[in-house]
Parts: C-alpha cells; structure tokens; sequence
C-alpha cells in the first residue's frame, strides 16, 4: 500500500474536477436531442473521434490483461489480440464507409435496414438487450475489476470502496454529458492515461531491483519471455498463440472494439463523423495508436514484474491484504505501481482513473443507445419524444453502472473472462463481413449463428462433453482445436439455417441497395432484377470499392505490424531486426498512400 501526499492528491482531484466540468458543460447541448445525446449531432471530427478510440480502448484492465498475457505466455502471447488489427483495416477500408452511409442512430438499426419483417425486430430488441445489458455488463465488471485490483493494492480499498469512489463520478458525468462529453473528456483522458503509461514504464525499468533496460533484457527470467514472434519448435504454442488468431480469429469472433465488419462503440463513432472521410480517417488513426505504440509502456513493466514479483507466491507475500480469490498475474501491474515516487505516482494514478473512465463511459454511452433506440423505442414507446428518449439514456446509464459493480465483485481476473468472451462469439464474425456483401443471408442466418456460437460454448465449458473433446489430458481432440471447432460448428449451421429459409424479400433488398450501394458480385443477382424491373430506380451508381480497400488493409497491416515489431527491437537494442522492419514500414507507408487516393476516389 502506498501513501499518497499531497501533490499526488492535488493530480487526482484536479483530474476529477476537470472531467466533471466538461459533463456538466456540455449537458445541455447534448440534452436537446436523442442525436445529440448518443451521436453529438453527427459532427465530430476525424482526429477527435482517433483520439477517443484510443482513449475508450485503455481502460484499467488493459495493462493488467497484457501484464497476465506476458507473464504467462511471454511478450509473442499478444498476438492473441494482435491479430484483430486484420479486423480494424477491414473496418477502416471497407466499412467505415459503409456505416456512415448508412445513417442509422445504432449498428443494431443496421438490422432493420438489411433484413425486414417479425425476424429482424426480434433480432434487433433481442441483441438489445443482449450486448447493451449482458455482455456490456459483463465487460464493464472486467474494468472494473481491475479498479478494484489497484485499489487493493496500492491503497488498501475494500472493493465496495473502490466500485463506489471510482463508479460515481464517471457514472454522473456520462449521464449528464451524453456522447459529447465522453468524446471531450477522453481527448483530455488520452494524454493523461498515456503519460502516466510511459512515465511508469520508463521509472520502474530503473529502480533498484530491475537496474536498468540492459539489466531487465540480460534478466533469465524475463530473457525466455522477450521473442515478439512465437517459437517455433513450440508447435502447439505457435498453432495457438500465433496461427490460430491469424488464420481464423480475427475474422470469426465478435469481441468487443474488434468486431469483423465493425460494430459497437466503434461504429458509433463513426456514425458520429462529419461524412465518410472522417469516418475512415478516425479508424486509421485508433488502429495505429492501439496496435504500433501503445503496448509497448505496458510491456516493459510486465516484464519488471518478472524480476520483482517472479511468481504468484512473492505477490501473494508482498500483499496479504489481498483475497484469495483476486490474486492472479494481472495483480503483477499494480503491485509495480505502487514502487513510484510522489508525483508520478498521482501522475500514474491519474492517468488509471481517466483509462477507467475513458471505458466506462464510452460503454455505458454506447449500451445505453442500444437499450433506448433499439428496444425501448422500436419496441415498447415508438412515440417516445426526444426528451423522454434523453431521459431514458441518463436511467439506463445508471442502471448498467449499478449491475457491472456488483458483478465486478464476483470476477477473479481479466484473462479469465477474456478468454470466454472471445469463445463464445467464435463463428459469427463471418456473417457480420459477409451479410453487407452476400443477398442471400437473411436474419435467421445471424439468430442461428448467435444461438449456434453460445450453446456450444456453454456445452463444452460446462459439461462433460467438452471433458471428453479437449481434456488437457485425454481429450479426443487436442486443446487449441477448441476454438476451431466452435467456428466451423457455427458456421456449418448458420450456412444451413441460410439456404433452409427464404431470403429477404425483394423490397428490402433492393432499398438496402439503393442506400448503401455494397455492389459486387454477391448483389449482381438483385442488380441484374432491379435493371430488369423498370418500376426500380437505382439511386446510387457509384464504383465497387471493396478492391481497392482490400489492397489498403493489406498495405496498412504491413506497415503497423512492421512499425510495431521495429519498435519492440529498438528497445531490445537489436538494431538490425529494427531498420529492416522500420524499412518495411517506410515502404508499406509509401504503397498505402498512393492506395489511398485510390480509395478516396472510390468515396467521391
């Protein structure tokens, strides 16, 4: 536990005020409309929605996450994650023009607009209430969780303590803000959580007991944990931690800020932009901050835990006062922390509290919409007026703070619920790429793959059937075929579910059509229909632009993947590997920006 003084204090209740300020200063603007409330008037700007992005994506159990991962399976353990910068290109070249043209006030509106009839409201209130309550519910616990976890630690806080002094005042300036005050606090929130990041990172690889960056790489425990690149006579290591996430994960699981196709709080962003330039140009921007730069502060002090804190035993040891039932790897983070010096530690604290809240926020903002747009008026008050739908945001907001403390009481650590969540919406990111580009999928396609992806999980989580599949020791099949074997289930099903029931009908296919122009070959079926019917007029005659973003994603991976590899051996001192990847970078840079014109193009 450490003890703050007063210049510490002065850092964290500043840091307070100065978000309350903005949640107040800008209730009243966002109170005039449902837009306003949930979207700021469809108005931002490229570079402050980047920014928030970033900001809503580092929320406290982040560096705890990447802390359990390295730990456990070494810095080459992130590609776990790393592999959904796949996903975000995609997003940034592909769709984020298509959700902007689509106008909806919600991703889960999209339903309504691409599929018609009892099945596509049932769909849209169902998930509703499905990601904006549970399993938004259940990510903010994980946050919080981790809030609790460095309030233990560092201040000796009960957990009810921490939920209670960490909840109330995001929960209060979410609900009066709105959606503006979200994005103007996390561009404060940002530079805050990222100088605290680095300024730990660069003062704990120097204390006494790690003696310096040589020292901390020349270490024998943290050597065996450096590689960025899997091992490669580790083959089941590789298949998991590398192959798998690169050849099937990023595509096929729904996971929170990673969704395939976009989704989330990452498509209310982009619905919020200025027009579709702002929308791509934000995405760009949050891919390059997440994946090349950002990891790398929370790494370095992993790996000083390492040296510090070598085994769950030693954290165990060094903080009693922790339960039992909290302590895991990612306690490692914080019990680091509390080695900081007065002034950087109210710094590093600081810049904690703005990643919770930053996340916080951003989540109950972007559930709150689902519950209000998506069920409450599709489904129980379609007359609702704009101030009662403002109204029903602020009481939902509340409501889901309420349930993800109380839960967050219950959870042990982030890894642990992270690795349930990527599973159980293994096999529906398919349908999410391929449902703006394929007529033939319908809404019972995404009903079945839901209900396919989450039974199965829950079968082989909890039963004896997965005992029996994948057991460590004598399953029929080996352990990293769990995750394999969920995605092609899924997929098979929902396949099957398609061509077993009638597609949309023509009506709602062809206005889908006419609003968002998806073009290629999975529409030339309803084109080719629409041309023949001279009754149909099609409004939108623009280029097909997938091509052209497909060359960019793949130019944009090259070059952050690169500039995020040059960066780890510029650290490591392994100044060859580090100018060849930074050359690699230079170069894909160069390619991307002549490909993007070509996109730009495809936009006008």
């Amino acid at each position: 536990m450490v003890t703050l003084e007063t210049w510490d204090l002065v850092l964290i209740f500043g840091f307070f005020s100065i978000t309350l300020s903005i949640g107040l200063f800008v209730s009243k603007s966002s109170g005039k409309s449902s837009t306003e409330y949930f979207l700021s008037g469809r108005s931002m700007p490229w570079w402050l929605l980047g920014i928030s992005m970033v900001a809503t994506t580092f929320s406290t159990d982040t560096p705890n996450l990447v802390t359990d991962i390295v730990r456990t399976n070494g810095v080459s353990g992130n590609w776990v994650w790393w592999a959904f910068l796949l996903t975000g290109l995609l997003t940034v070249f592909v769709y984020a023009r298509l959700w902007r043209k689509s106008n909806v006030n919600t991703d889960l509106e999209f339903y309504e607009l691409r599929y018609g009839g009892r099945p596509a409201r049932f769909l849209r209130g169902f998930r509703a209430l499905y990601l904006g309550i549970v399993f938004n519910v259940i990510t903010m616990s994980a946050v919080t969780l981790a809030a609790i976890k460095i309030g233990s630690i560092m201040l000796g806080l009960e957990p009810w303590q921490t939920v209670i002094s960490a909840g109330l005042i995001t929960v209060i300036f979410s609900a009066v803000g709105g959606f503006k005050g979200v994005v103007y606090t996390d561009f404060i929130l940002f530079f805050v959580a990222m100088g605290g990041a680095i300024g730990a990172a660069y003062y704990l690889i120097n204390i006494p007991e790690v003696g310096g960056l040589d020292a901390l790489l020349s270490h024998e425990v943290v050597h065996e944990k450096l590689n960025i690149l899997p091992d490669t006579t580790d083959t089941e290591t590789l298949i998991t931690l590398f192959i798998i996430p690169l050849a099937v994960q990023w595509w096929s699981s729904w996971y929170p800020g990673s969704e395939p196709g976009g989704g989330g709080y990452i498509a209310q962003r982009m619905l919020s932009a200025k027009n579709e330039k702002h929308a791509i140009g934000a995405t760009f921007f949050f891919n390059i901050m997440h994946y090349a730069l950002r990891p790398w502060p929370w790494i370095l002090v992993a790996l000083a835990s390492l040296v510090v804190f070598p085994d769950l035993e030693s954290l165990k040891q060094a903080f009693p006062i922790v339960a039992e039932d909290k302590l895991g790897h990612d306690l490692a983070y914080s019990a680091m922390l509390t080695k900081l010096p007065t002034g950087l530690l109210g710094l590093v604290l600081a810049s904690l509290v703005a990643a919770y809240m930053s996340t916080i926020s951003t989540q109950l903002n972007w559930g709150s919409s689902y519950i209000v747009y998506d069920f409450y008026k599709a489904r129980v008050n379609p007359n609702a007026s704009e101030r009662r739908l403002v109204d029903m945001g602020r009481i939902s907001t509340v409501g889901l703070m309420i349930l993800s403390a109380v839960l967050a009481l219950l959870l042990q650590n982030a890894l642990q619920l992270f690795e349930i969540l990527l599973v159980f919406g293994a096999g529906t990111g398919l349908i999410f790429i391929l449902r703006w580009f394929w007529w033939r999928i319908n809404a019972w396609s995404e009903i079945a793959a839901m209900l396919a992806s989450g039974l199965i999980t829950i079968t082989l989580k909890l039963t004896p059937i997965g005992t029996y599949l994948f057991g460590t020791d004598s399953g029929v099949l080996s352990p990293w075929m769990e995750y394999p074997f969920v995605v092609l289930s899924t997929s098979l099903i929902w396949l099957g579910v398609t061509f077993m029931t009638q597609p949309e009908s023509s009506e709602t296919l062809i206005g889908f059509c006419n609003k968002i122009n998806p073009g290629g070959p999975g529409w030339r079926k309803v084109m080719k229909a629409m041309t023949q019917n001279t009754k149909v007029h099609l409004e939108n005659k623009q280029k097909w632009s997938v091509p052209d973003g497909i060359y960019a994603m793949i130019a944009g991976c090259f070059m952050i993947y690169a500039l995020m590899l040059s960066t780890g051996y510029w650290i490591y001192g392994q100044y060859w590997r580090a100018t060849i990847f930074t050359l690699i970078a230079l170069l894909a840079m160069f390619l991307l920006i002549k490909l993007w014109k070509r996109v730009e193009d495809d936009i006008l």
